[in-house]
Formats: structure tokens, sequence, C-alpha cells
């Protein structure tokens, strides 16, 4: 069923539980941005207008999804802990518990941005097309909040529970629905009807509906312990409550980091123009592929500290977490090498026909975030380690620093004060990186220093019982 037991999780070679734990979570994400790049090319047969209108779109609908983090975080860091303190039963209350609630609380945010999408999108945008194109895509994108909640929050019990694979094969599934479904549904092939934008929302919606069954589908024929009972499907308060109060800060990091994106745009757009805010996109999609080893190996280290935790083992906990920043940190470096050295075809596989300004910004972009690549792969596996010991309040205050103490104050005073034009938002983006990991890295060191691993410890055997 996978590569490593609970048993090798909490006694095993940490490089290599890291690294077979991770692999599923790197294929995975590498699939959804695979994901991306298709659902870009369906939509683009529309013309730019429906690109710019997804485009705008989808920052609405990240924002729609901020507060489901807190489900799909607190559901990994709660079951991981009951694995590793050998209580299956309580392990298995977390995921469908925690999956109630994010399905009914989707229902009222999917109700909510239906009726507040027409208003919102012509917040951002003057033109009268893309803002009608904008609000058909949320309004179908409101059932995709409810399937992504259900499926999304299942694959975090897996993936706690240590089963990685599965939560590769739920997503999969959930992203081959939605590329076969996308040409039929946007462009009306063969039988189905031409839905363009709205179809496009809606084959995510599908994609993701069926990966929540496929969830179920393995929970109720059962998977390392992972099975659904007649106890499991029933909330449990308790249960429930464990999970926010987990969870809620990881949500309130995501918010804080999409507003601040949004802040981000609007300096690139005025010190840039439309040159720099093209390198600034560009600049984003390619960092969204570097993102995606450490993301896999912080996905898989906050499972193996979570359950270390739980087995009473805070000193191969803290091992686990420095393993994995290594781990990250050069594979990003490795990644950051290749980006520096060739930066203009990197920018033309996304955008064939770059040239003048927009390519030689793009270029200067690429090779500056090149320059903080070892550092974010610190940042997401340092946070895993804090999110494992239930310490998220750490990640969200790190990441508010990050994004509103340093990127935002240095984009704006490069920019508008100092006049560097568009190089000073991207700085700031590479030095916030570069800060944000190095006193991540120091806190972690003292805080595990004065027993933070330990009384995480203490709290995950004391709340297991």
């Amino acid at each position: 069923m996978r590569d490593v037991s609970s048993e090798e999780i909490v006694s095993g070679s940490v490089p290599r539980v890291l690294v077979v734990l991770a692999a599923p979570l790197v294929a995975q994400n590498f699939a959804l941005v695979a994901q991306s790049v298709v659902d870009l090319f369906w939509v683009g047969r529309l013309g730019s207008t429906a690109v710019a209108a997804v485009g705008l779109a989808s920052v609405v609908g990240a924002l729609a999804l901020v507060p489901f983090y807190a489900f799909f975080t607190g559901t990994q860091v709660v079951t991981s802990q009951r694995v590793g303190a050998d209580d299956p039963a309580a392990a298995r209350r977390v995921p469908f518990t925690a999956a109630a609630m994010a399905v009914a609380l989707a229902v009222v945010v999917g109700a909510a941005l239906v009726l507040v999408a027409d208003p919102v999108v012509a917040l951002f945008t003057g033109d009268a097309t893309v803002a009608t194109l904008g609000a058909n895509y949320l309004t179908a994108y409101a059932l995709a909040v409810v399937t992504i909640a259900a499926s999304d929050t299942l694959e975090g019990g897996f993936t706690g529970w240590g089963d990685t694979r599965a939560a590769l094969y739920i997503n999969l599934t959930a992203i081959v629905v939605n590329v076969v479904a996308d040409p039929l549904l946007i462009l009306g092939w063969g039988p189905f009807p031409r839905l363009e934008l709205f179809g496009a929302a809606l084959a995510t919606a599908i994609g993701y509906g069926v990966g929540a069954a496929l969830a179920l589908g393995l929970a109720a024929r059962g998977r390392e312990g992972f099975v659904l009972t007649h106890t499991a499907v029933w909330p449990h308060l308790d249960t429930a409550r464990e999970v926010v109060e987990v969870g809620l800060p990881v949500a309130g990091q995501n918010g804080g980091r999409q507003l601040a994106r949004l802040g981000m745009i609007w300096v690139v757009s005025t010190v840039g123009g439309p040159a720099g805010l093209a390198a600034y996109h560009i600049g984003a999609q390619v960092a969204t592929v570097a993102f995606v080893p450490a993301q896999g190996v912080a996905g898989a280290a906050t499972s193996v500290v979570g359950q270390n935790l739980g087995a009473d083992q805070p000193a191969r906990a803290k091992r686990a977490t420095w393993t994995a920043v290594g781990l990250a940190a050069v594979a990003l470096a490795v990644f950051g090498a290749l980006q520096w050295v060739a930066p203009g075809p990197i920018a033309r596989v996304f955008v064939p026909d770059l040239s003048g300004a927009s390519l030689s910004d793009a270029v200067l972009y690429l090779q500056i975030l090149a320059v903080g690549y070892p550092a974010l792969g610190a940042i997401y596996t340092l946070e895993a380690g804090f999110n494992g010991a239930r310490r998220t309040t750490v990640s969200m205050y790190s990441t508010l620093c990050q994004y509103w103490l340093v990127r935002l104050p240095v984009a704006a005073v490069g920019g508008f004060v100092l006049a560097a034009g568009v190089a000073a938002p991207f700085w700031a983006v590479t030095l916030s990186n570069v800060a944000a990991a190095g006193w991540l890295a120091v806190y972690f060191y003292r805080s595990t220093t004065r027993e933070m691993l330990a009384r995480a410890s203490d709290d995950a055997a004391s709340s297991a019982d």
C-alpha cells in the first residue's frame, strides 16, 4: 500500500522516510501545476479577454478558499499525532469530522460567492466584458468550493496517516477528470453545451467531486488503518474544536498572504507598467514549479513530526525537521542555479513570443528570485516543524511579517521613494524570503533548545487520552 509503515515513520531512517513520503506529494503538486497550464490552454482558445477574466476571478476564488486551510492543515496535524500515539479510533474520527465541517462551511461560502460575484469582480476592473466573464466563472466556482473542501480535507487525513500515495491518487483523479472535462464544457465538444468560463469552473468542481468520492471509497475499503467506520463518521465536537484550533492560524496565514499579493500586483503594475506586470506573473508561474519539491518535503515533514511527537519522540521530530530543511534547500538551490543560468529560455517556455521590456524584466526577476530559492525551501520545512508541533501560529505570524513588514514596505519604498523602478518589488520578494528563513531558523533552534517539542509531545499524548 505504501513503502513506509507507521513503525518506520517513528523508528526508521529519517531521510528515507521523508523522501518516500514526499515523492507522491511532489508528483501530486507537479500534476496540479500541469492542470493550471492545461486550464490556461483551453481558456486561451476563448481569447485574451477570457484569460484576463480568469486571472482576476482566480484571485477572488483563492480568497474564498482561505478559511478551508484550517481544515486541511488541522486534519493532517491532528490525525498524524493520533496515529503516532497509537490511537487509530481517534485518528479515524478526525478527517470525517473535519470534512463535515468543511462542507457545511463551503455551502455557505459558495452561496455568498454567487451573491457577490458581480460587485466584487467589478471592484478590480473597469472592463465590463472582463467583469461579466469573471462573474460567470465565480458563479460556477461556488460549487468547486464545496467539492474542494471535501476532497482536500479527506486527503489531509490520508497524508496525516502517512499514506501519501492515497493522497496522490485522489488528486490525480480530480486533475484528470478536470482536464478531460475542460474542452467538453468550455468549447462544447460533442453533445456538451458550450459554457465557456462557466464550464471551466464547472470542470474543476466536477473533478474535485470525483476526487472526494474516491477518497470516501478508499476509506470505505480501508487503507493502513484509515477505515470508514460507523463511529468515525459521526461528527465529534472535541475533535472539531481541536482541528479548528490547530488549523485556524494557517487560514489566517494564507489570507494575509493573498491580500499582500494583491498589494504587490498594484505596486508592480504602477512602477513597472504592463512589462513589469507580465514579468511578475511569469516569475510567479516559474516559482510555482520551483516550489514543488519544497512543498512535498514540507508535507511529509509535517506528518513525520506529528507522528513522532505523538509517539513521544521529540528529538526525532527535531531531527526530521532539520533534515527536511536540508533536503528542500538543496533541491531549490539546484533549481535556482538552472534559473540563474538560463532565465530567458525559461521565461519563453511560458510566453513563447516574449520580447522587449517584458523579456528583460522577466530575466531580471527570474535571476533575483533564484537567489532566494534555498531560503524558500527552508521556510516551507521550518514551518512544517512548527505545524507538526501544533505551533501553527508561528507560521501565521512569520508569513504576516514576511509580507506586510518586509515585502510590501521594501517594494513601496524602493519603487516610489527611491525610484528604483520594477527592480524594487522584485528584490523585495527575495529579501523577504531570506529574512523569513533567517528568523524561522533562529526561532526553531531556540524553541527546541527550550523543550518546545517535548512540551508538544506531552500535549499530544494528553489530548489523545
